[in-house]
């Protein structure tokens, strides 16, 4: 089984590239963030490798992070999570922001994963509890110390999707807008930052 890789990109499409080992190219399949990441990086690159083997295909998942595969590895254990929809959602939600999803009961965070309804995020919400370990953390800080802005933070950040996906915009353009926000805010300020980001793209 293949867990890393050190080599060259030599090509890249949206969610793969072809990493050159020793004169051998391996096609990896990642998120598009990491894609970009893994073309614009000078020289060698290293990725952690998850093998997925079927009976009738081996594919390669390629992370920058070995927590990154961690958690795709803990989403396809849960039960009707394939590798797409893991990589779909690690493509929406880094492994820290999916912890604090999941740490708030923020059902809609998950939903901006396309494919995500509101049953299956709420279903996901209880089983990926059980499968990922939640002590990086801590939800004291996201739900006592209002004064630090950690309250506020998530319903803003809360706020300003709904807000986005009423006036139409798709769950990949609010998750991109609402992972640059800042950490504190009020949700007027976070939209109106959020909606010159979109209008900027």
């Amino acid at each position: 089984m293949i867990g890393s890789l050190r080599g060259a990109v030599i090509d890249r499409e949206e969610t793969e590239v072809l990493i050159e080992v020793g004169g051998l190219g391996h096609r990896v399949q990642t998120t598009p963030r990491t894609a970009l990441d893994l073309q614009s990086a000078p020289g060698e690159v290293f990725v952690w490798i998850h093998h997925h083997v079927r009976e009738d295909a081996e594919t390669l998942f390629g992370f920058l992070e070995r927590d990154e595969r961690r958690v795709f590895e803990s989403l396809i254990s849960t039960h009707g999570v394939g590798p797409s929809l893991a990589l779909a959602i690690l493509s929406v939600h880094t492994p820290r922001a999916l912890r604090v999803a999941l740490a708030t009961d923020d059902v809609g965070a998950l939903c901006l994963v396309p494919g995500v309804g509101r049953k299956t995020a709420a279903r996901l919400l209880i089983e990926l509890k059980s499968k990922l370990e939640l002590g990086d953390v801590d939800v004291r800080d996201l739900t006592e110390n209002a004064a630090d802005g950690a309250l506020v933070k998530v319903s803003a950040h809360a706020d300003v999707r709904d807000a986005l996906d009423g006036l139409g915009y798709g769950a990949e353009e609010i998750a991109a807008a609402v992972r640059e926000l800042p950490a504190a805010g009020e949700s007027s300020e976070l939209l109106r930052l959020a909606l010159q980001r979109l209008a900027a793209v």
